[in-house]
């Protein structure tokens, strides 16, 4: 059994939290073997421009979606601590990744195993990522592919390159990897965004979002303060 700590990263708005970063979560907790995950909520994500729900309410949100993602973990015999990380929120100026993965990388020490989990779309915009070509000297990434998307057509030719020199096709080599490597994960389809789950919440009932796209204990937060109406 290794003795190498496993942390994975789930950073992002959480605009709101939805069932496909539980999902992603999930799967990539129980493939990789993870001893923790820490949600992270962007504090002012500087791509996204304005219109952002507030950082504390968004990391109440992130919270509420924890306490469901740990449920389904007992539920499904994971032993993945899962976690909720404010330092981006606490963070004066923009959210970079950069920053994140260095402080990250400081506070597990140089021999942890960290993997930033994301979805391939996350994949195909990493350039325009502050300093992005240097995350992976900080972690490793598991990505997930999405329906519809074909990842050999959408990547630039500099993520293709990242690709060439990066990339692996053994997921269990991440657990020994403190850094530098990038796993795609083919087998996990999830079709859920964000922004079309607030432009949905503004449009619709909340009974015809429920829990199937929604975390229940963030829906009833969302539910309860009206928001995204």
């Amino acid at each position: 059994m290794s003795a190498i700590k496993k942390i994975g990263i789930l950073g992002g708005t959480f605009d709101p939290p939805h069932v496909g970063h539980l999902k992603l979560a999930t799967h990539f907790a129980k493939l990789l073997r993870l001893d923790a995950l820490l949600l992270i909520p962007s504090g002012e994500p500087w791509q996204k421009g304005a219109g952002i729900t507030p950082a504390e309410m968004r990391l109440k949100l992130t919270e509420a979606a924890g306490i469901d993602l740990a449920r389904a973990f007992l539920y499904l015999k994971i032993p993945t601590q899962v976690g909720i990380d404010r330092m981006e929120i606490d963070c004066a100026g923009p959210s970079y990744a950069i920053d994140t993965v260095k402080a990250l990388r400081e506070r597990f020490g140089t021999n942890a195993s960290l993997t930033w989990l994301m979805g391939a779309d996350s994949l195909v915009a990493l350039p325009s990522w502050n300093s992005w070509e240097k995350l992976s000297q900080y972690v490793n990434f598991a990505v997930a592919t999405r329906p519809h998307h074909d990842l050999k057509l959408e990547i630039s030719s500099e993520v293709g390159q990242f690709l060439e020199v990066h990339q692996t096709s053994d997921a269990d080599a991440l657990e020994n990897s403190a850094a530098g490597l990038i796993y795609i994960d083919e087998s996990l389809n999830i079709d859920l965004s964000s922004t079309a789950l607030r432009e949905r919440l503004k449009s619709s009932s909340r009974s015809s979002i429920a829990s199937e796209q929604i975390p229940t204990h963030t829906l009833e937060i969302i539910t309860n303060l009206g928001l995204y109406q």
